[in-house]
């Protein structure tokens, strides 16, 4: 099956520094994207109902970008959030960029929508 990426922008308005730390901290992780997360450096391992991922963090600028690669994916994929302030409403833009087989880029864009606002609660909007 071939890999297709597929991105989608959602707005916030918690500040970039939140946003940041609601991706890179076990503690606020575990709010939103996962059940559990060992971080190790640039080591993250998270847990989903008893099953592990690892990812690696390839590129990290704080409050701006942060793009993982899991263990078991090709060279070219990525998990990648990025964060910006609209200049408009001065809210804050998180996109994200993800990996998927061609047939299931509506369900993986159903679970980012419902883990997105899962963060919104979290982060207060």
């Amino acid at each position: 099956m071939k890999r297709v990426s597929i991105q989608m922008e959602f707005l916030f308005r918690a500040s970039p520094t939140i946003l940041y730390k609601f991706l890179t901290t076990p503690a606020c992780l575990v709010r939103w994207f996962c059940d559990a997360v060992d971080v190790k450096e640039d080591e993250y391992v998270f847990e989903w109902s008893g099953y592990e991922e690892v990812a690696l963090v390839i590129d990290d600028i704080e409050e701006e970008r942060l793009r993982f690669q899991w263990e078991d994916a090709a060279d070219n994929e990525y998990l990648e959030f990025r964060l910006d302030i609209s200049p408009v409403t001065n809210e804050t833009i998180l996109s994200i960029t993800d990996f998927c087989d061609e047939d299931e880029v509506d369900d993986q864009k159903k679970l980012w929508s419902n883990q997105l606002e899962n963060l919104r609660r979290e982060t207060g909007g």
